[in-house]
């Protein structure tokens, strides 16, 4: 299981250029996977992902996730292209709905049909991604057009996914998945599952699937939960992650997160790669009254656990598996 770390907003507070690009350059020489930005609404993702990628080597670039009734596809598609030739090839595209209370509270735009907006904006984007040519005339969108980006390759895509048609479309159409306060035993037993499924029957690949939760190395866990549940409450009332927390059969964020000392967390973890997690997006929180202190801890664990894994290479210095050490 890849280990990737949450930088920029996405670590918990907005930074300027300088500082995020300094963030990536650090989680890269420490041995993360990915460095993941999220779109919210301070910097954007996508030049964020740009900038680090042209000061980075190895590292995969991830927006996780960029919403996209604010973005027309097409367009979506040329920034995309844009940013994997700033990253040499080492972007990775993650999309998502966004929530009603952005869409239609904050943009006015209507939240009514948003499977249906997705299935069109992935039959539309998908093409484009490959610089061929789109005809599509539905509901939705009607498109005809294509991109001519010079040196660019097709990023990989990857699409937030928690209800059943929706990832049946993720695993029909795109390389993954990235999940947000979805725990274990819903990823072992219902996202897993579906997209693999879905994959299978289109004839694709084997999807990633990257499941994002905030960690925490500490020695008193049930304060380490306590404080997730007050930092994360917001989740819990928007209905999609609400559902997963359902789901999972708990009351917030507070009981799904990764939270104890190193063993117990290495073993939360162990369970997340049997449950066919392949990437685990790590957002870590401060815990106690050294938060400071808290954050190098769960840094140092996630390092050493980087240290003992051995991988195998999928492309230009991209692991694919990583595997503890006998």
């Amino acid at each position: 299981m890849r280990i990737g770390l949450a930088v920029g907003e996405m670590a918990g507070r907005a930074v300027e250029p300088d500082e995020f690009v300094e963030q990536v350059r650090r989680v890269e020489s420490e041995g993360f996977a990915t460095a993941h930005f999220a779109n919210v609404f301070g910097f954007d993702a996508l030049t964020a992902a740009a900038l680090a990628g042209r000061d980075t080597e190895r590292i995969e670039i991830m927006t996780s996730v960029v919403p996209t009734f604010s973005r027309h596809p097409l367009y979506m598609a040329q920034q995309a292209l844009s940013t994997n030739v700033a990253c040499r090839g080492r972007f990775a595209l993650g999309i998502g709905l966004s929530h009603p209370v952005v869409i239609e509270t904050m943009l006015g735009l209507s939240f009514e049909k948003p499977y249906t907006h997705m299935r069109e904006y992935v039959e539309v984007l998908e093409p484009l991604l490959r610089q061929e040519a789109v005809a599509w005339d539905g509901s939705e969108f009607r498109v005809h057009g294509q991109l001519a980006v010079a040196g660019a390759t097709r990023p990989s895509l990857l699409l937030a996914a928690l209800a059943p048609r929706m990832l049946r479309l993720c695993g029909t159409r795109t390389d993954g998945t990235i999940t947000w306060m979805t725990g274990p035993r819903t990823l072992r037993e219902f996202t897993v599952p579906r997209l693999r499924d879905a994959a299978a029957a289109a004839g694709r690949p084997s999807p990633r699937v990257v499941a994002g939760l905030p960690i925490a190395v500490c020695d008193d866990p049930e304060q380490g939960r306590a404080r997730a549940q007050r930092s994360f409450s917001l989740y819990a009332t928007m209905p999609s992650y609400r559902a997963m927390l359902d789901r999972e059969g708990v009351d917030g964020p507070g009981d799904i997160v990764i939270v104890g000392d190193e063993d117990a967390v290495g073993e939360q973890l162990d369970r997340l790669a049997e449950a066919g997690v392949t990437d685990f997006l790590a957002a870590m929180f401060p815990v106690g009254e050294d938060g400071r202190a808290s954050i190098a801890r769960t840094r140092e664990f996630l390092v050493r656990r980087l240290a003992d894994v051995r991988s195998d290479v999928a492309g230009p210095g991209l692991p694919r598996t990583m595997r503890r050490r006998p």
